[in-house]
């Protein structure tokens, strides 16, 4: 079936894929609230799979691999747009952007695309007690300035006090006076009110624990970590971890030959920082300085490695509250971060760097079995022990999968009605879902000797989309306001490839013009795993869309 002259983005692409697509049943279950799971959902800023239970090598990341040693661990998650409020508010409501039509971070959904149901909200009406700390949906205007409230959450949500100087002069210097740096290592007692945002988030989020631990009520509990989002502020000990001659540069640091200029991102937020500027770095392009990208590298991995802590003192805490067997874990991030790859340093972008995320899902009795009694699943593990050894994950599933599927899964997971799939369009419709159901990865029978849930790969898609405001790097290409939108990335990531086509968009009407294409991207996954060659000059160009369209 050709492309439409003129279409609504990923709702045609949608239609396209539902007619290929064989839709997965809503699995109920019969469900009271009084024998009903609890759900703790733990959402991480930037976080790519830099981590052990991804393989890798150099990150140490002992508490979330050990979570994983007990999930079902998705190798090949991905976000639908690699920026904080569009992504989150996309798989909060199970709806991609070209519905939520938040492309920016300037509107409220509730207001400017349809009355959307979220997954707090909708467990909330399932008898939950539902509770926000941290940054879990993005604050301002994108959450109408109150995290949702009242409709996702059973009180107010909980932000730490301390998140106000995180892109404050707190950063001391080699000159030994404060600046506001990208590179931020810390004496935590040195810090205005001595302590962090996430560390105080941890320490809100076992509060509710301990309270929800008496409760008749299930809860649903959402915890959103900052790092390791810029500014790299964390504890200073966590450098340690990380020495810089251990630390090298990305595979791929060069911007490729054959990258179109509208598909690159020019990193304006980090050269806001005050140890950025005084690089003096040109503008789009760079470079970063070698040693300076070595630096980036090393405080991401330590942020990395602090969040690390903090996941694990609040799983620690669950299970000392006995709350592991009767506790479904969701752990993913909004989307990856590049460092250094291509020659950026940010997300906002539809590159694998940028959009591929981790996303595991631990559920008592079925990705492990049920804590006996006095056992913990989820004892503290400190980073800085050398002797801790790196742990397998658990069921793995190779499948491509997207950030849409969480609601869906997570209502199946826990007992509820699994919200229908939407019509398109479903602007009208409060209450649906865009994403796949992915309980039949948690059926594990004649599966014993096989971690790796088998699937048909050829079968799956994953789709992210970027806007841009011109055809070339500009101040404002990373982050454009929706006025300011003329062109839309669209993106189509399979097994075997990423295809992206960049189309002219119409802001007024949310309107994306296939028969307008400005430039593509063509990367075969097994021969160019990190994108470095783009192939769309030599297909067949525009006509290539529909090819490639199953």
């Amino acid at each position: 079936m050709p492309p439409p002259r003129t279409g609504r983005g990923l709702l045609w692409l949608g239609l396209v894929l539902s007619s290929v697509c064989v839709a997965l049943g809503s699995e109920t279950q019969a469900n009271s609230t009084t024998d009903a799971l609890n759900v703790l959902l733990i959402i991480v800023d930037d976080l790519r799979p830099s981590l052990g239970c991804y393989g890798d090598k150099l990150v140490r990341s002992p508490n979330i691999d050990q979570l994983a040693s007990h999930s079902l661990l998705f190798q090949n998650a991905f976000a639908q747009q690699a920026v904080c409020a569009p992504s989150r508010v996309s798989f909060l409501t199970g709806r991609r952007p070209d519905t939520t039509r938040l492309y920016d971070f300037n509107s409220y959904w509730r207001v400017h695309a349809g009355n959307f149901s979220t997954i707090p909200q909708y467990f909330k009406e399932n008898g939950y007690v539902t509770m926000s700390v941290g940054k879990v949906f993005h604050p301002g205007i994108s959450s109408n300035h109150t995290d949702d409230s009242p409709y996702s959450w059973s009180f107010p949500p909980y932000h730490p006090s301390s998140e106000k100087y995180e892109n404050t002069k707190t950063c001391r210097g080699p000159d030994g006076e404060l600046h506001a740096n990208l590179l931020c290592p810390v004496d935590v007692l040195d810090v205005p009110e001595g302590t962090l945002p996430d560390k105080q988030s941890t320490e809100q989020a076992i509060r509710l624990l301990e309270k929800m631990k008496t409760s008749a009520s299930p809860f649903f509990l959402a915890v959103g970590y900052h790092k390791p989002h810029i500014p790299f502020r964390y504890p200073k000990e966590f450098q340690k971890l990380y020495p810089l001659e251990n630390i090298t540069l990305a595979p791929d640091p060069e911007v490729p030959d054959g990258l179109p200029p509208v598909a690159y991102n020019p990193w304006m937020d980090i050269r806001q920082r005050e140890d950025v500027q005084a690089l003096n770095i040109s503008v789009p392009y760079g470079p970063i300085p070698v040693d300076f990208q070595r630096k980036i590298r090393q405080s991401y991995f330590a942020s990395v490695s602090y969040l690390d802590t903090q996941v694990g003192r609040l799983l620690s805490a669950l299970d000392d509250l006995q709350l592991a067997n009767s506790t479904i874990i969701a752990f993913t991030s909004d989307h990856g971060w590049a460092l250094g790859e291509h020659g950026e340093w940010a997300k906002y972008s539809n590159f694998d760097v940028a959009t591929h995320v981790p996303l595991m899902f631990y559920v008592p009795g079925r990705t492990a079995s049920l804590p006996e009694a006095g056992e913990k699943l989820f004892p503290y593990l400190d980073p800085f022990d050398s002797a801790s050894q790196l742990m397998e994950p658990g069921r793995q599933s190779m499948d491509l999968v997207e950030l849409v599927s969480l609601f869906p899964t997570l209502a199946g997971l826990a007992g509820l009605q699994v919200p229908p799939r939407c019509p398109v369009p479903s602007f009208h419709v409060e209450l649906c879902r865009e994403g796949k159901n992915l309980l039949k990865h948690f059926r594990f029978r004649d599966l014993e000797e096989d971690p790796y849930l088998p699937g048909n790969p050829r079968e799956l898609i994953a789709y992210s989309q970027y806007p841009r405001p011109s055809d070339i790097p500009q101040w404002n290409s990373d982050k454009p306001s929706l006025k300011d939108i003329k062109i839309m990335g669209y993106s189509i990531r399979t097994i075997d490839y990423r295809y992206t086509v960049w189309v002219g968009f119409n802001p007024d009407e949310f309107l994306a013009n296939f028969s307008d294409i400005h430039a593509g991207e063509l990367y075969f996954v097994d021969s160019d795993p990190l994108q470095d060659h783009n192939m769309y000059n030599d297909s067949q160009g525009g006509d290539l869309f529909q090819l490639l369209m199953p």
